[in-house]
């Protein structure tokens, strides 16, 4: 098959569930080993889950997950620090999940938290540990995707919407690009949403009055404003909103039907989106499986791009 396409072919957060399970990987250098740092952070997700938390509880909860080897040891003090948030904040976060106060929540984590022996990264430079995040964010992906039901479920959305609408503004414009660029030669109607502002609305009224049905959007921090605006106008426009972000907390969570979270690396001075894009490609396998004639027009692509010479190889 020809790489130009490259088609073959977690438990994932459905929005409205305060869970944890979207977050990001254990911080780089946190002395754990990428398996133990997720055994923590599954821990953690269990914890969370069937707790209607306040946006304020769910930056609590999405820090804890960031830094789940170091949770058990941290002070109400030092959580509030790390969160953003002031310290009674904590306290009544751990209220909210039925314990006494927070250093009944931590005794919890130390009591469950396994013995794990530390991981050598002395030897890593500030290179390499960013690209240890990102391995770890895979890891963490792979695990998530243990559960494929709720891509399955995407890509069946994606595929029964004539046209699709992929929205990506500023950060994320790359992955809404490059997962639009693939996505049509399978689909027979993409469109690219990249500008914001009343050119989006207009563009999301033209995609409902042309029949379309769902939109994909990606969205990766810095969060931009019209990107959760034109989320929620999608919405009030009838339209089932399918989002690809860096966390289950993310603003524009409340704004989607269905949230795949993918996390992004911190540890350079801009974001990498390693896991977003995997999660993408994901997604358009998951759609292409939906898409009856998805091999036909495969094959049609190579036929065509045989006879036109577009490729050297």
């Amino acid at each position: 098959m020809s790489t130009e396409h490259g088609v073959s072919g977690g438990q994932m957060t459905p929005v409205g569930e305060d869970v944890a399970g979207a977050s990001a990987g254990v911080a780089a250098g946190s002395g754990v080993s990428p398996a133990s740092g997720a055994s923590t952070a599954a821990r953690l997700q269990a914890l969370f889950e069937g707790h209607r938390l306040t946006p304020t509880q769910r930056r609590i909860a999405h820090c804890m997950v960031r830094r789940a080897a170091d949770a058990p040891f941290l002070s109400s003090v030092e959580l509030a620090e790390l969160a953003g948030v002031s310290q009674p904040s904590v306290t009544r976060f751990a209220v909210a999940l039925g314990f006494d106060g927070y250093p009944a929540l931590r005794k919890h984590l130390r009591d469950v938290a396994p013995a794990e022996p530390e991981a050598d990264e002395g030897s890593y430079n500030e290179y390499q540990q960013a690209v240890q995040s990102e391995i770890d964010n895979l890891r963490h992906l792979a695990a998530l995707l243990a559960d494929p039901a709720p891509v399955v479920r995407a890509g069946r959305l994606l595929a029964d919407s004539r046209p699709l609408p992929v929205l990506g503004l500023r950060a994320a414009s790359a992955q809404a690009r490059g997962f639009s660029y693939f996505a049509r030669k399978v689909h027979p109607d993409v469109r690219l949403l990249d500008e914001g502002g009343t050119m989006l609305d207009d563009r999301v009224d033209a995609a409902k009055r042309a029949g379309a049905t769902a939109l994909l959007c990606f969205a990766l921090p810095r969060h931009p404003r019209e990107v959760v605006e034109g989320l929620e106008y999608a919405r009030e426009a009838g339209l089932t909103v399918v989002t690809v972000a860096d966390s289950a907390f993310a603003p524009v969570a409340r704004h989607s039907d269905l949230l795949l979270p993918a996390a992004v690396g911190t540890g350079l001075a801009f974001d990498t989106a390693c896991a977003p894009m995997l999660l993408g490609r994901v997604l358009l396998e998951a759609m292409c499986d939906a898409l009856p004639d998805a091999q036909a027009r495969l094959e049609e692509f190579d036929a065509k791009a045989a006879e036109r010479g577009l490729f050297v190889e």
